[in-house]
């Protein structure tokens, strides 16, 4: 099947006082094929929420960017914004992070659907409004509700809204940063269960962003592992949680609670590497417990294994 979606060595940096940059997304490729969920998984500041902003073109002014991100066979980043603001929420969109602050206060969430149908030209006056409507009923909102304002609105109705507007202008690609973030529990499998069935449905390829190990392997179909700004590891979530390649995806998934396993929840000790310092060997070497003497100086091989499972580390066996 033809990728819908193709990141090819994407780099990311950010300007810093005194001419320094920090590196915070290092080189990183994978595909996503229609209706394919993927995981980015990783630690706080490994570069998960910078490389799908990247994918948006919604980087901030200090930042920019480098390699391709090919969208329907065309390098939308190669002409910049030029490129990037036609396939913008009509081929590509993007669910926020924190539904309770994903919408305008003072404008109703109707509105702010339809903004993006308007802007697009698919739609206008009582055509928008009952596009709006469909797009509500389709995330289990009644259309009647699009004249509310966002504080009328719980956390996992706005979640719902937000979803809603992402895929106003039919898109082939989601991109879900955190998605159930300051929700309930319930209300959480309730947005799951409606990303898994949109995603079934339409056909749509999704990347969620997440912290929830157990989330993706319920959700997703593969997942890949991020540290310090590359992907340490990625393949089907079967395969990483059962056969991991890296050490960090083994230690990771050990310092996961899980109520249903017997093995004690290990802490990775030390922290991850400053991206405002080039990095030498492994970045994940100093944490490890499995490190070799070629970890420290010199640059991870790629091990692969079975169903496109691929990792950058020095082991030569399962970890």
């Amino acid at each position: 099947m033809t990728p819908v979606l193709a990141i090819e060595g994407l780099h990311v940096w950010f300007e810093l006082p005194n001419h320094k940059e920090l590196h915070a997304v290092q080189g990183i490729s994978f595909a996503l094929e229609p209706g394919e969920r993927l995981g980015l998984v990783g630690e706080s500041g490994c570069g998960k929420t910078t490389a799908i902003l990247a994918m948006m073109g919604l980087l901030p002014p200090t930042a920019s960017a480098a390699g391709k991100i090919i969208l329907n066979g065309d390098d939308i980043l190669a002409g910049g914004d030029a490129t990037m603001r036609p396939h913008r929420w009509m081929d590509i969109s993007m669910v926020f992070q924190g539904a309770m602050n994903a919408f305008d206060p003072v404008k109703t969430i109707g509105s702010q659907i339809q903004e993006p149908i308007v802007k697009a030209k698919l739609a206008d006056g009582k055509a928008a409004r009952l596009r709006t409507a469909e797009l509500l009923e389709l995330v289990g909102i009644s259309g009647s509700r699009q004249d509310r304002y966002p504080h009328e609105f719980s956390g996992g109705m706005r979640q719902r809204a937000a979803i809603a507007m992402a895929l106003a202008c039919d898109p082939k690609v989601l991109l879900a940063d955190e998605p159930t973030t300051a929700l309930d529990v319930m209300v959480q499998a309730q947005i799951l269960e409606l990303l898994v069935q949109l995603t079934d449905d339409l056909g749509l390829a999704m990347i969620m962003v997440t912290h929830d190990l157990p989330l993706v392997s319920q959700v997703c179909t593969r997942a890949a592992v991020m540290y310090a700004g590359e992907i340490a590891e990625i393949g089907t979530t079967h395969a990483l949680y059962h056969e991991p390649l890296h050490p960090y995806t083994r230690m990771l998934f050990s310092a996961t609670p899980d109520l249903l396993a017997e093995q004690t929840v290990r802490s990775i000790p030390g922290a991850p590497p400053r991206l405002d310092q080039p990095l030498v060997g492994c970045p994940f070497q100093p944490r490890c417990d499995s490190a070799l003497t070629a970890c420290a100086s010199e640059a991870a091989p790629l091990r692969t294994g079975t169903d496109g499972h691929r990792a950058y580390c020095h082991l030569k066996e399962t970890v």
